[in-house]
């Protein structure tokens, strides 16, 4: 009865936790829901050419197009690959992101809010995804996939959906705590690539295709050599690194400027006379200048 509940909760956080996050910093900031969403198409964008092209690399290698290396290094060099190209391209669509539509962006608050919504809507589609497979496997526990399946994948079937359902609880709520984990991580990404802009250094980009790269690397290398324990950790040493970058690359707002109030009016002088006649006349009237 428990796993009916975590495998649910699995995925209502991996939702919950981005949409709360961008309730808050919009309430904190007072930015509005904007570059959030900015930040979400950025995911989305960078994915169309990401995933056709692991794809494509992944195709490359199997027909010996691209080496291969030695059997002792595939695995890492496999994860090498893989955090390269997420770093590339999802830092470089967050750079054209930056340059040729949020051009607005370029404070911190508003660099973490992009990032937020990066994070958050990955978050959101993969939350998404669990929930749509808890129903599915909440709707094939019982039923009699004989009728449904061939002969040959019933067994097949059959194992997934035992495993699913006999998992730790603790395991089904890994999903949310590697969103958690990597929220923290997107944010730091954009304030990394914000600084190409602000300080006009190329830098940054590179340095937050660098860090991004490495911890996906990691994060791949960990969960295949060392399992799902030990990569978590890893990743939440990540994000807790990220935090730090995120606060110490923090910079004032710039101050807005008061707004504009009455023009003042113009102080009133007595002309006086460039010659004066030394009249009876003139003295008695200045006498009351």
């Amino acid at each position: 009865m428990l796993l009916y509940i975590t495998h649910f909760l699995n995925g209502l956080l991996m939702i919950a936790l981005p949409v709360g996050l961008g309730f808050y910093l919009r309430r904190k900031f007072g930015l509005g829901w904007g570059l959030w969403w900015i930040g979400a198409a950025t995911f989305v964008l960078s994915q169309v050419g990401h995933l056709p092209f692991n794809a494509l690399l992944t195709l490359l290698f199997e027909r010996g197009v691209l080496p291969t290396p030695p059997q002792s290094w595939q695995m890492p060099f496999n994860a090498l690959v893989l955090g390269l190209s997420a770093g590339l391209w999802e830092e470089l669509t967050r750079y054209a992101v930056y340059r040729w539509w949020a051009k607005d962006a370029r404070t911190w608050r508003r660099g973490v809010v992009l990032g937020a919504g990066h994070g958050g809507i990955e978050a959101a589609i993969l939350g998404i995804l669990v929930l749509v497979t808890y129903f599915f496997m909440l709707s094939m526990r019982n039923a009699d996939l004989t009728r449904m399946l061939p002969a040959s994948q019933v067994s097949i079937a059959q194992e997934q959906i035992q495993a699913y359902w006999s998992a730790p609880w603790y395991d089904t709520l890994l999903g949310a705590l590697e969103r958690a984990f990597a929220l923290p991580l997107q944010i730091s990404f954009s304030v990394l690539v914000l600084q190409t802009f602000t300080r006009r250094q190329t830098r940054w980009l590179w340095l937050a295709v660098f860090w991004h790269a490495l911890v996906d690397a990691l994060a791949v290398f960990a969960l295949r050599s060392w399992g799902t324990y030990i990569a978590e950790v890893l990743v939440g040493v990540a994000s807790l690194i990220s935090l730090f970058v995120i606060f110490g690359l923090r910079q004032p707002e710039p101050s807005t400027p008061p707004p504009p109030g009455p023009s003042p009016q113009p102080i009133l002088r007595p002309k006086i006379p460039s010659q004066m006649d030394e009249t009876l006349e003139n003295l008695e009237e200045s006498r009351y200048n």
